[in-house]
């Protein structure tokens, strides 16, 4: 299973080539010749002194203008160590497969999205020996697919786009119309899709949303994130059934239990902690001393 953001929004591309190609051309305005075939590759850059370098995918595409290596980078963050392992990544694919390398980035962040499109200038202050410009989806300039008829003629541009404005205003009705197109293909390919979606939603109340718009797609069931959200649903149950037994058991004491204590009860999603406490409730005779030593 996909368990990140950094993960799927890399791996869609390994999901669908094709998508990568449309993103370059259409998106980033990029000349790239439509490719006839695409292969994956080793995306372990290691020399034989071991550096451990790895991108995080890697594709060859095939054109009638010659071989193109397309690097996608995943990032989140601001990290100032890639000025230096983007140019070795595209220089070192060019000397070993002797072929045109691209660099591809893409991210949740329009902060982040404004640093990776700068260029990397190596050598002398304004007469670089080296440039390196790489192209960078985000944010704003990944379209926000929120019309039904849109989202079924490109399913995976749909999923990349819910997966870029997962947190936008047009969050909601970007994941309905989606829900909705990802009925029109193959249940094998859409659960696949469904697990990536969801593993971008950083915001809660927009994964929620998204979990109760799969639970009407019966494919979506049979698929291990399945598992994963009915679990999740037991333990939050377990929770609250736990935490309202802690309750009760004052009750049962005859013993009132302080607004604050109530509310930290309540609060609590960690379940050995409640037990904890409602192991500690059938003998103090005071709610706060629950707390006592934490």
């Amino acid at each position: 299973m996909v368990g990140s953001s950094h993960e799927a929004l890399h791996r869609i591309f390994q999901k669908d080539p094709a998508l990568l190609t449309r993103a370059l051309q259409d998106v980033l305005g990029v000349p790239l010749p439509e490719p006839r075939e695409f292969a994956a590759m080793n995306v372990d850059l290691t020399e034989i002194e071991p550096v451990e370098r790895r991108v995080d995918t890697l594709l060859r595409a095939e054109t009638e203008e010659g071989v193109y290596l397309l690097v996608v980078e995943s990032q989140s963050d601001i990290d100032k160590r890639k000025r230096g392992s983007w140019p070795y990544y595209l220089s070192y694919l060019h000397e070993k497969y002797r072929c045109e390398p691209v660099l591809i980035v893409i991210t949740q962040s329009s902060a982040t999205a404004r640093w990776a499109a700068e260029p990397i200038h190596l050598g002398v202050r304004g007469c670089p020996s080296l440039t390196v410009r790489p192209f960078v989806l985000g944010p704003d300039n990944v379209p926000v697919i929120a019309d039904e008829r849109e989202a079924e003629r490109d399913v995976p541009l749909a999923v990349l786009s819910a997966m870029t404005h997962g947190k936008g205003p047009q969050a909601a009705a970007i994941l309905e119309n989606l829900a909705t197109a990802l009925r029109t293909i193959d249940p094998d390919s859409a659960a696949v899709f469904v697990q990536f979606v969801d593993s971008c939603l950083a915001d809660r109340q927009a994964q929620q949303m998204w979990r109760d718009l799969m639970t009407a797609i019966q494919y979506f069931w049979r698929h291990p994130l399945a598992e994963q959200v009915r679990e999740e649903g037991r333990e939050e149950g377990r929770v609250q059934a736990t935490a309202e037994m802690l309750l009760r058991v004052f009750g049962w004491r005859r013993i009132d239990v302080p607004e604050a204590v109530r509310d930290r009860i309540l609060a609590s999603t960690d379940l050995d902690e409640l037990n904890a406490w409602l192991d500690r409730a059938n003998h103090v005779t005071d709610p706060s001393e629950l707390f006592v030593g934490e």
